[in-house]
């Protein structure tokens, strides 16, 4: 399953993904994973939650590579089962026009894979009308 927790910039998404995560953490049997965008503080992410800073990894460069990464994740943990993808839109090279493609590629991923995905965007529901969500669950 494919989970949108959409809204401008400043409303709160971050802590709603945080909360989420920590909520997750106590109730599944796999690994939860927290990807974010800079190294600011989360501390108050759970310990059991696998924190990755895109920060870290420059050279991916648009949404293709991305889900590339999202994949390297999953073969080599087999036990992630949510996976948390907090303000895509502030990477620099994804933008609102990715997004169909974006969670496309992320339903094909959950289906596959059985993972679910947890996404914020910082844009409105209305500017995000061209993604099918279809199988996705917008939590706002």
């Amino acid at each position: 399953m494919v989970n949108l927790l959409t809204g401008p910039k400043g409303s709160g998404k971050t802590q709603q993904m945080i909360d989420l995560a920590n909520q997750q953490a106590k109730a599944c049997n796999g690994n939860v994973v927290f990807i974010k965008n800079s190294h600011r503080d989360t501390s108050s992410v759970t310990f059991d939650i696998r924190v990755v800073c895109m920060d870290d990894y420059e050279a991916i460069t648009n949404i293709d590579e991305y889900i590339g990464f999202l994949y390297g994740m999953y073969s080599a943990n087999h036990d992630v089962e949510c996976i948390f993808i907090d303000g895509i839109l502030k990477r620099d090279h994804i933008k609102a026009d990715d997004m169909p493609k974006f969670v496309e590629r992320l339903k094909g991923i959950s289906s596959q894979c059985g993972i679910d995905f947890y996404v914020s965007i910082s844009a409105d529901k209305n500017e995000l009308s061209e993604v099918d969500l279809t199988d996705c669950k917008v939590l706002n």
